[in-house]
């Protein structure tokens, strides 16, 4: 006697569920893949990343560095000067990070907005407060005043 021979294979049943689960994910997930979301982390970690160098910079090279924020994101620039005079008086070293930085701006503690800080040689900013960078679509940067820690 020959062994019954069974069906290998999906039913139609089966293939239709398949297809309404993946119809649901891809509804329930294309939303969360929204392409700015990924560049506003990225501008906000390059920025992140831009303010850590600064201040290290500052400290290694014992001069003051001094940090532009504008429309198009920001700018470092290490003051030339011998002995150091607190001023940053040449062009940007560090350009701006690729990504815009539209909607940028930064405030002080008790205080009201700025353009511009500065990371002395000891590490420390100029402020007499916490400067806080509000970034769009992200979340904000702190800069301490007393130890120039970003965070």
């Amino acid at each position: 006697m020959k062994a019954p021979t069974r069906n290998h294979g999906f039913t139609l049943i089966e293939l239709v569920m398949v297809i309404l689960i993946l119809g649901l994910l891809a509804v329930l997930i294309a939303p969360r893949l929204d392409p700015r979301d990924y560049e506003a982390r990225g501008f906000y970690d390059e920025t992140l990343a831009l303010l850590r160098y600064a201040q290290k910079t500052a400290i290694a090279q014992r001069r003051t560095v001094c940090v532009a924020l504008n429309a198009g994101g920001v700018a470092l620039t290490i003051d030339q000067n011998t002995p150091p005079d607190l001023i940053c008086d040449g062009p940007p070293t560090l350009p701006n990070p690729p990504r815009g930085g539209n909607g940028l701006t930064a405030t002080v503690a008790g205080g009201g907005a700025i353009g511009t800080f500065q990371f002395t040689p000891l590490g420390s900013t100029n402020q007499v407060g916490n400067v806080t960078i509000s970034m769009p679509d992200s979340a904000n940067i702190t800069v301490d005043a007393e130890t120039g820690y970003v965070r």
